[in-house]
């Protein structure tokens, strides 16, 4: 598998950056300039509010409204951490490191939050979720500083390992090295990245890691709620310390700027793909040249279209998603229904889970499949469907389908869902109403043309198009007309309509007679 990283930046849209896997779109981020509730930030939050009812508190941490921080967010070492932040804010503890601090007792489990904290008490938190609607951030008061390697948890002593390192022996060495290089009173999580590296690689990420904590504890003593203690590193920086491996062919950035602050931590993670990252000097917009700004426009809105003439209707509510699998065109293939039905979903299963990862939709999703008879069928698609998330990095759980035939799953959410504006002003009615982009408009005609040429085996089809659109079929020695002839073995007549808008377009038959589609 081949991956790209596509990172375009502009003054009015901050910086947007585009994964791809062999040539697909598969995650699409966005980073508006001035956004200052990340996650991973940990503020110096102050209570404002306690919710005996919610077993929640909640804080403020400068957002306009409260953040929210549950019983359950608090974290066992809470005591500890509220500990620590007096007595460095007291002056009396002068070490950067957990040493000397002696931990608390873990809270209970099923404790209440008013015997733990109270209104005005100074407390750090880290942003769990970025605000989303008219919610404000979620907090956690559980800290963690993740590197490329490891994550790094105080007031902890365990070591814990990431779940797809499966070999026993890989386990046992990691933790080995682990522990024999971490500092007291402070827990590590080994990532999967791990797997491989030696003590030279983890103890430089661990270490590094350290130094922000170190640099933590110095900005504990001077800050005041509800100002930021430590920053998460920019989003382009934390996708390339989450997934940069030896499958990144390129990396082509827009921005100076970026390209050096890019260029420089690759440099320092993984010095042998310093080549890969290049800067993008062309006039034309970068998206526009590698082709995103055309998956973005075809990817994104309410109906997504399948390869073989099925489609998805996606529709969101404020509760849930709801995905929709329609056959379409696919009801004339040659296969039995049943077979033609489970093609036709597990090609939906393939896209729905590349549409949750390029919108980031979070929360509740529930998707209607095709019916399927057989439970052989449904169990084979239920595992498929599971395969295809497995490249998802967001945690997730997906149900067996119900007896109506439904698939829910949940999907975490930590960051307002990705959306794009897919639809173009029509040019015919001067802005009043909108139209499907023109820019997938060949990709179109092209797939109905297909479905007529070789399913209804149509002949004699002519193409009713606008002038402009006629200019461009076919002009040219070899035109995309031409292009067809090759394709299909059947010439395709095109005419033109001035009376037609941009984007319409019609297929008539030997009779004059339009074919419906």
């Amino acid at each position: 598998m081949v991956k790209e990283l596509i990172i375009d930046s502009t003054p009015e849209n901050g910086v947007t950056i585009a994964l791809l896997q062999d040539k697909q779109l598969v995650e699409l981020n966005k980073e508006q300039a001035g956004n200052h509730f990340s996650v991973g930030d940990i503020y110096l939050g102050r209570i404002k509010k306690i919710m005996p009812g919610l077993n929640a508190a909640f804080v403020d941490v400068g957002y306009d409204k409260d953040a929210f921080l549950h019983y359950l967010d608090l974290g066992p070492q809470v005591q500890s951490l509220l500990k620590l932040t007096r007595v460095v804010k007291n002056g009396s503890y002068q070490e950067n490191l957990l040493n000397s601090l002696k931990l608390e007792k873990d809270i209970d489990k099923a404790g209440k939050i008013s015997d733990v904290l109270s209104r005005n008490v100074m407390i750090p938190v880290q942003i769990a979720k970025e605000p989303i609607s008219t919610k404000g951030p979620r907090l956690s008061s559980d800290l963690s500083i993740a590197g490329r390697f490891v994550v790094l948890v105080p007031f902890s002593s365990s070591v814990s390992i990431s779940k797809k390192i499966k070999a026993s022996a890989e386990r046992t060495r990691l933790k080995k090295i682990v522990e024999s290089i971490k500092p007291a009173n402070f827990g590590v999580i080994i990532r999967t990245v791990s797997e491989g590296k030696g003590v030279e690689e983890l103890q430089k990420d661990l270490l590094d890691l350290i130094a922000k904590w170190e640099l933590f504890t110095k900005r504990l003593k001077n800050v005041e709620p509800p100002q930021k203690i430590l920053g998460e590193m920019d989003r382009a920086s934390t996708i390339l310390r989450d997934i940069l491996t030896d499958e990144f062919t390129h990396i082509h950035v827009n921005d100076s700027s970026i390209y050096e602050e890019v260029k420089s931590y690759v440099q320092e993670i993984s010095p042998e793909l310093e080549k890969i990252v290049k800067l993008y000097k062309h006039k034309e917009p970068i998206f526009d040249h590698f082709g995103v700004e055309k998956q973005i426009k075809a990817s994104f809105g309410k109906t997504v279209n399948l390869q073989g003439g099925a489609y998805l209707v996606i529709e969101h509510t404020e509760a849930l998603h709801v995905i929709d699998v329609n056959s379409g065109n696919r009801i004339a293939s040659k296969e039995n229904q049943e077979d033609n039905a489970l093609l036709v979903n597990k090609e939906a299963a393939r896209e729905i889970a590349r549409q949750l990862r390029l919108r980031d939709m979070g929360g509740i999703v529930v998707i209607d499949f095709i019916d399927m008879h057989k439970p052989q069928n449904r169990k084979d698609l239920y595992v498929y469907l599971k395969e295809c998330m497995n490249e998802d990095r967001a945690r997730h759980t997906i149900l067996p389908p119900s007896k109506f035939g439904l698939v829910q799953i949940t999907r975490q959410r930590v960051r307002p869902e990705m959306s794009v504006v897919t639809n173009e002003k029509c040019p015919a009615c001067d802005g009043t109403g909108e139209i499907r982009s023109s820019i997938v408009l060949l990709d179109d005609i092209e797939n109905n043309l297909s479905f007529i040429l070789e399913e209804q085996n149509e002949k004699g089809v002519t193409l009713c198009v606008h002038p402009y659109i006629d200019a461009y079929i076919t002009s040219g020695l070899i035109s995309r007309r031409l292009k067809w002839f090759f394709k299909y073995g059947k010439w395709i007549k095109v005419k033109s309509n001035p009376a037609y808008y941009l984007t319409e377009f019609h297929f008539f038959n030997q009779k004059d007679e339009e074919i419906k589609l």
